[in-house]
């Protein structure tokens, strides 16, 4: 389906069965949003909220809802384009069967983008404060636009085919902004917006920034692509959607997206700030108030019958989870080509993503010696943390492909059992101190700033591991429930954490009681302030472990040492996740709400069967 626009898009999802219309007025500040989560959690169709307070416009959220609806959405573009991205890594293929691409050849031409100046005459103008003011958790700062397309041109090389097209969150109120006439925008580090508002500031030039909402559902897809350097956001768009990425320039000279249901336009200017936040994040935490830059609105643009575009972020699984799994479907091996000898690498989303990353490689440096260990792996980690977006991982655990050819990243119990079963404690821990990791991730000592660890493993199985705690094993004061989480992996709670120097005298007292036991059954030891809810899943168990950890603060371990400046221990490896004060807090529902959504799901209201 080459949809012209959302509108079309709505239109066959609804005639298909995969979308429902709530009739009933919603309020956008936590209903809405409180509505989607509960859907997404049943795994339903999207929403249609065709009357929202204090908002002229109709939204939708849940389109990328499930794996199986974005086929749907794609289902005549996907093939050519996995095919698109493949080439664009391995353009011998192209070389060695001509016939098989050349269909892609000819999508990638019909992608580039075409001006259409006529165009124009199909907008209307609003206000910031007449869009839907959605705000998703009790204490975000405001309302945010949560799938917005941000577009910027590289002042050095303008044009569109130079362009960053990103998805960056927007406060559109709240705080100290400006009303209808300040908005924030925030972006992390490794992103494209911050190369253009660089060159822009060395320049003494504001930025000029074009937000686009809504459009073909293969335009914010674009917006969030790990594409491969060179191949522009737009003709990907044009190439996912069948159609090609149609835009003007308004009078003011800012880049219009023809097919988006909304824009905003307005400039960034050199080192001219202000707070934003707080809001509820993909880690499961709100990110704080920080300075971003600002962005001084000058117009805001409308179709006649525009859809608002929205999601709600939180603890995965959300809908960008989805999103995941989609750009996974198209990419496949893209990554692992450009890293000599990755096989497969996941950034494992029920930890929130870059917390946590699985990768597996080769390992070939010494295939003449007995016994394998980690060198290549090593290496290709390294390369690894070096890789945009992946450089913002903090905990990654790799192995080796020849030790188990049917290993899987995305299995996440059975990789962890296989690193524990092999890994050397005083060996396969490595650690990078005083590093960027991802702005959401409160666990470090500042924004941006924290550390990162490999744990990395590989050769034959060296133990079984504890599937049960034993009956002789002695804990230290202060460490109350123990609960085996999986195979290998002792949960402890103890008392909540007060101080690094308290937390010195624990970990003390705990190396004293464990010292002379026999642990090589048990490698990890987490210490929590809830046993019983981070053994429960092994989503959980994930989720508190690497959210709320530090790597070269909160690890320890039992009989650990340090040699020629390497860290490793000859007992077990103990992670503190407790909640630290500098943490953020994690994001908890309004009951009231909840109970308002309760009621739209019983029989003869809008959601009786979906929820």
């Amino acid at each position: 389906m080459a949809y012209k626009s959302l509108a079309e898009c709505v239109s066959d999802l609804e005639k298909n069965g995969h979308l429902i219309r709530i009739k009933e007025e919603v309020d956008p500040h936590l209903e809405m949003a409180a509505i989607h989560l509960r859907v997404y959690e049943n795994q339903g169709p999207a929403i249609l909220f065709e009357k929202i307070k204090g908002s002229p416009f109709p939204a939708v959220s849940n389109l990328f809802g499930t794996l199986e609806r974005s086929k749907f959405i794609f289902r005549d573009t996907l093939p050519k384009v996995q095919q698109l991205v493949s080439l664009r890594n391995d353009p011998m293929k192209a070389l060695k069967n001509p016939f098989k691409y050349a269909g892609s050849a000819m999508s990638a031409l019909s992608a580039l983008p075409m001006k259409t100046p006529a165009a124009k005459n199909k907008f209307l103008k609003t206000t910031i404060s007449a869009l839907p003011q959605v705000v998703n958790w009790p204490m975000d700062g405001g309302p945010f636009v949560t799938m917005p397309q941000v577009y910027t041109e590289d002042v050095e090389k303008p044009g569109i085919l130079n362009a960053n097209l990103g998805m960056y969150r927007i406060q559109l109120a709240g705080n100290d902004y400006i009303k209808d006439q300040e908005i924030g925008l925030h972006y992390q580090i490794h992103r494209g917006i911050g190369v253009h508002q660089s060159k822009a500031n060395k320049l003494g030039q504001p930025l000029k920034v074009s937000i686009f909402v809504g459009g073909p559902p293969s335009h914010p897809l674009a917006a969030v692509m790990p594409l491969p350097e060179g191949l522009s956001e737009m003709t990907f768009a044009g190439a996912l959607g069948d159609r090609r990425f149609r835009y003007f320039y308004d009078d003011e000279g800012f880049c219009i997206s023809a097919d988006a249901d909304f824009i905003i336009t307005g400039t960034v200017y050199p080192n001219e700030n202000k707070a934003e936040g707080p809001f509820g994040d993909h880690l499961g935490y709100y990110s704080l108030t920080h300075p971003f830059p600002l962005m001084k609105v000058h117009n805001v643009y409308h179709k006649k019958d525009a859809i608002w575009s929205f999601t709600v972020v939180g603890r995965p699984p959300q809908e960008d989870t989805s999103f995941g799994a989609l750009i996974h479907e198209i990419t496949g091996s893209a990554i692992p080509q450009e890293i000599h000898g990755l096989k497969e690498v996941h950034a494992v989303d029920a930890a929130g993503v870059h917390p946590l990353l699985f990768a597996i490689g080769s390992e070939r440096y010494t295939p003449y010696l007995k016994e394998r260990r980690p060198q290549e792996i090593l290496t290709i980690a390294n390369h690894i943390l070096g890789k945009n977006q992946l450089s913002l991982a903090k905990y990654v655990f790799i192995t080796a492909r020849e030790d188990d050819e049917k290993l899987s990243t995305h299995h996440i119990q059975e990789f962890l059992t296989h690193i524990l079963e092999r890994i050397d404690l005083t060996r396969d821990v490595h650690f990078y101190t005083n590093t960027t990791i991802d702005t959401l991730d409160y666990s470090g000592d500042g924004l941006n700033s924290g550390s990162k660890v490999v744990i990395a493993a590989a050769g034959e199985k060296k133990r079984e591991l504890w599937d049960k705690i034993p009956a002789d094993l002695k804990l230290g004061d202060g460490c109350y429930t123990s609960k085996i989480a999986i195979p290998g992996v002792l949960v402890l709670e103890c008392d909540k954490y007060i101080s690094v120097e308290k937390t010195a005298a624990e970990i003390a007292a705990l190396n004293i009681s464990l010292i002379d036991q026999d642990l090589q059954g048990l490698p990890f030891i987490v210490i929590a302030d809830d046993a019983e809810f981070t053994a429960a899943t092994i989503d959980n168990l994930v989720w508190v472990t690497f959210t709320r950890s530090n790597p070269a603060a909160d690890i320890y371990g039992v009989n650990d040492f340090t040699i020629n400046k390497h860290w490793g221990c000859k007992g077990s490896l103990i992670i503190d996740a407790r909640k630290k004060p500098h943490h953020a807090p994690e994001l908890i529902k309004d009951s009231n709400v909840e109970q308002k959504v309760n009621e739209l799901g019983k029989q003869g209201q809008a959601l009786y069967g979906v929820i």
